[in-house]
């Protein structure tokens, strides 16, 4: 199998369209059926098939992308190390939206002044287990996960910071102004949620859960600045990260309730792969990461 075969596989199993593969590929599109054909002659089997005017992966198709995103990774690494010396490269990192809008944009901007040739991909993580997936499967290089510390046999974390979870509403809110607010107060209560699988989600769900509190209703949101725009209008009220909120109550666009209930802290993580192989780059990277967070933690720019 060849790589440029591969890498044209890839592609088309994300457009899931032979045109727009050959467009972005600039190629011709006979050169990409010719190239998807090779390959499923040489596994002999269907890669793809056609259900109406519809293109869906066989489950050949679906084994060979794990595999492929593999192979055109540690090739890339390959060239990488080879070309060390240039500082080029890509390095793919997933992490959620509020790790990207409230705490690494310093960081890039740091790493990217020191190489200005490396191509930084971010890939959102909705959900831990989706960063953890990713990881595995050699689709990240590195992963920012938020939770609570927990150990994985594959992938090797470092503890980076900790961190409150704050349930916030709109100063308007009548929960604003008491004294302590048991689980008990959120039953009437819109509750405003991230997306399913996310940490912070999941732990204020166990806490409502063991509280047998069971608000009458709540909404989930894809964004988190989507559902803090909601907060401050006074349509619900969110349990959110401290780095989340912090500027908002500074302001007193939110007030931070006084919830008589123990949350545990969360742990915001850097996860790689236990057998994954550092270029120069993705070396200085991690470093950088732990020098930068530890000086977050020194001299911290929220709460």
């Amino acid at each position: 199998m060849e790589y440029k075969y591969l890498q044209t596989f890839l592609v088309a199993s994300e457009t899931m369209n032979f045109t727009k593969t050959a467009a972005k590929l600039q190629y011709a599109q006979s050169s990409v059926t010719a190239q998807i054909k090779s390959l499923e002659q040489d596994l002999e089997t269907p890669l793809f098939e056609r259900l109406g005017k519809r293109l869906v992966l066989t489950q050949a198709g679906k084994q060979l992308k794990r595999y492929a995103h593999q192979i055109v990774h540690l090739t890339d690494e390959a060239r990488t190390a080879i070309d060390a010396g240039e500082k080029t490269g890509t390095i793919i990192v997933g992490a959620q939206e509020s790790q990207c809008t409230y705490r690494l944009p310093e960081l890039l901007k740091k790493f990217k002044s020191k190489y200005p040739l490396v191509h930084l991909i971010f890939k959102p993580a909705h959900s831990d287990e989706s960063a953890t997936a990713s990881l595995l499967q050699g689709e990240l290089d590195l992963a920012f996960i938020m939770d609570t510390n927990k150990p994985h046999p594959y992938l090797e974390a470092t503890p980076l910071l900790q961190e409150k979870l704050i349930l916030v509403a709109s100063p308007a809110n009548p929960l604003a102004s008491k004294a302590t607010v048991q689980p008990d107060d959120l039953q009437e209560e819109t509750i405003l949620l991230t997306e399913k699988g996310c940490s912070y989600r999941n732990l204020f769900e166990q806490k409502l859960y063991e509280y047998q509190t069971s608000p009458k209703n709540t909404i989930e949101f894809v964004s988190l600045e989507a559902i803090k725009k909601c907060v401050i209008a006074n349509l619900g009220i969110a349990m959110l990260p401290e780095m989340t909120v912090a500027e908002d109550l500074k302001e007193g666009s939110l007030a931070a309730l006084h919830w008589d209930v123990s949350m545990p802290l969360l742990t915001t993580q850097m996860a790689l792969h236990k057998n994954k192989w550092l270029s120069p780059q993705l070396d200085d990277f991690v470093n950088l990461t732990k020098m930068y967070f530890a000086e977050e933690v020194r001299h911290p720019s929220v709460g």
